[in-house]
């Protein structure tokens, strides 16, 4: 009896951290719940299990608890298939046939305390992006990568003491460059037009948001905001588009997912797997937070969670081919009135507007 009343209580609360994203509440001790969906489907799945293995005498009671524990991981599953080998890819492969300008996007919470900046200056030797984003840079970490400004003579710098510090490298040419402050005036956003040999424009967004956690934000209000405000801001561009940055949001998210409806952007990972890139230091506890998004315009040449700098995160690398006659046959999300309606209400929260976002090469 003591087992199944334990096995009672631990599915109750099972249900419970299922059920509370479902709410429009944004306190951080709500929202926390959509991130560790992964854990709380093996969970989900233990527990379902345990109900079967052990010979209980109240057969309705044990079939109460089967019912909870796998409905509850039906339902975690729903949410992270997409991000999964099973399911159907996003976006499309490129051929060896495919012919265009290719970009390679690196980008890295470098973790301000970290002080391990020769493994990230060797991994960029190793990998030559065209663009590495760094963000958590403060002085010190602009110190350590300035031997990179040899190959990357075009840098946005913005180092900051508080963890939110921005670093832009590029051996792409670059114009238009801003940095902005959206929402918190301590947390920066860079928006620049990238300029390939062959004459390509790209409009590069950088974010990194707060998150909604006892130490940084009570609310997921800001980090939604920003998300929502650069997402309807490009939507309509007519060159393509990249959106990049440790996001502080799983892929599998309602707000991920209500930015790339409002934007139109498409997830490379969609299709080909979770490449958790935080935490570096807890397998168990490691989810999709560094992200790649971008227009229909692009296809994926490479995808990759890179080796640990010494940071919480992992780097991420995604290389892009822009062949838009092929991007054109991808589906990105569909967007409803009810999206419409969300994301207005996001915006309204912190007075926000699409038209205070940079719209770098306008």
């Amino acid at each position: 009896m003591f087992v199944l009343i334990f096995l009672t209580l631990l599915s109750c609360l099972l249900l419970l951290l299922t059920l509370a994203p479902l709410s429009h509440c944004r306190y951080w001790w709500v929202r926390v719940w959509e991130f560790p969906r992964v854990q709380l489907l093996a969970i989900a799945l233990i527990l379902a299990f345990a109900a079967t293995y052990y010979e209980f005498d109240s057969t309705l009671w044990v079939t109460c608890l089967q019912v909870t524990t796998l409905g509850c991981a039906a339902y975690q599953l729903f949410w992270i298939y997409p991000y999964t080998a099973l399911s159907r890819k996003q976006v499309a492969d490129a051929q060896s046939d495919w012919t265009g300008t290719t970009l390679k996007i690196l980008v890295s919470n470098v973790l301000t305390p970290n002080r391990q900046a020769d493994k990230l200056v060797a991994l960029v030797e190793q990998e030559k992006p065209d663009v590495l984003v760094a963000v958590e840079t403060d002085q010190w970490w602009e110190d350590q990568l300035k031997p990179l400004e040899q190959d990357y003579p075009w840098v946005i710098r913005c180092p900051q003491d508080n963890l939110y510090g921005m670093h832009v490298y590029s051996r792409v040419e670059v114009r238009d460059a801003k940095i902005q402050f959206l929402v918190d005036e301590a947390i920066p956003s860079a928006h620049l037009l990238l300029v390939t040999a062959d004459g390509l424009e790209v409009s590069l967004h950088c974010l990194h948001p707060m998150p909604p956690s006892p130490t940084e934000s009570d609310e997921s209000t800001d980090r939604d905001a920003e998300l929502v405000m650069v997402g309807k801001s490009v939507e309509q561009r007519d060159i393509p588009v990249i959106v990049t940055g440790d996001m502080n949001d799983v892929a599998w998210s309602r707000s991920t997912r209500l930015f790339l409806k409002v934007s139109g952007l498409m997830d490379p990972r969609r299709g080909r797997g979770m490449f958790s890139t935080f935490h570096a230091s807890y397998p168990f506890l490691r989810w999709p937070l560094d992200h790649v998004f971008h227009s229909k315009a692009f296809v994926l040449k490479d995808l990759r969670r890179l080796p640990s700098i010494g940071s919480d995160h992992y780097p991420f690398y995604v290389e892009l081919l822009y062949h838009p006659q092929q991007g054109a046959q991808q589906q990105k999300l569909s967007r409803t009135q009810d999206d419409e309606k969300l994301a207005k209400e996001v915006l309204n929260q912190v007075g926000g507007h699409e038209h205070r976002v940079h719209r770098p090469g306008e």
